[in-house]
């Protein structure tokens, strides 16, 4: 078990640490390792505008995919929650997770037929760009939220905060809310490390002034190798800082759980 364990460890390291020598070597050409040492890839990175431009786009989509998340999937997995019938439930858990189940290209396909026609002439922008990765990551942080209202016993909470005459949205705001406050932290990094690193349906339906980060990633691979490696070695920083955020915010949520928070 433990040679296996290091085996997936070297198969899946191996890569990142070549990016990241390859990011800070001079030349990488027909050899195993770069020769010379330089940070010009980074700068070079910084001081491209097409690259500026898809950071920020990038940003702009995060940000606005988390907002609709948010004002999304807390309400909808409270009504899953809420919902005393136990088929309407399911259906709705499976309705939730189709997104997950069907290929990013079917879907891709699907807005490039559906909003390039010209009654929804939106294909291209940046609007149509945030719903779909709004359409790929609800899942998630749904998912996570009716996981830990599950185990939260807010249920119960609310029962008894029933029996004191709390209205809805009493129990909704002094219940609820600051129950899952640590669980919705999780689910936003997690929407945020899918979001930023999302290509394939970002590339099928972007513009060319909406391009992701991960789009432009790929133009540089056709470039030099320094180049590549600098830029993919930023989008892994990146998804590492919110996965890093998305663990942190499930440990509070289990440590809170379990009394000590």
């Amino acid at each position: 078990m433990g040679l296996i364990t290091f085996l997936y460890s070297v198969y899946l390291l191996a890569p990142i640490a070549l990016l990241l020598v390859g990011s800070f070597g001079a030349s990488w050409t027909n050899t195993l390792l770069p020769t010379g040492f330089t940070f010009d890839w980074y700068i070079t990175v910084a001081e491209d505008p097409s690259f500026r431009r898809a950071f920020l786009t990038s940003l702009q989509v995060v940000a606005a995919t988390c907002v609709i998340n948010v004002l999304l999937g807390v309400p909808f997995a409270y009504a899953v929650f809420s919902a005393a019938n136990r088929g309407v439930r399911l259906a709705a858990r499976i309705f939730t997770l189709l997104p997950v189940a069907v290929p990013e290209l079917v879907l891709g396909f699907g807005f490039i037929i559906v909003f390039s026609s010209d009654v929804l002439p939106w294909l291209g922008t940046t609007w149509l760009l945030i719903c779909a990765h709004c359409v790929l990551t609800l899942p998630y942080l749904v998912g996570t939220l009716l996981t830990d209202m599950d185990r939260l016993g807010i249920a119960e909470m609310e029962k008894v905060a029933e029996t004191l005459s709390a209205g809805f949205w009493r129990r909704f705001i002094d219940i609820v809310l600051p129950s899952i406050r640590y669980s919705l932290l999780s689910g936003l990094m997690m929407v945020t490390a899918i979001s930023i690193g999302e290509f394939q349906i970002s590339n099928l339906i972007s513009g060319f002034l909406s391009r992701t980060y991960p789009v432009v990633l790929l133009q540089a691979f056709y470039g030099a190798t320094g180049l590549a490696c600098a830029a993919t070695v930023i989008l892994i920083v990146l998804a590492l800082f919110a996965a890093g955020g998305g663990a942190f915010g499930a440990r509070l949520a289990r440590m809170r759980q379990k009394g000590r928070v």
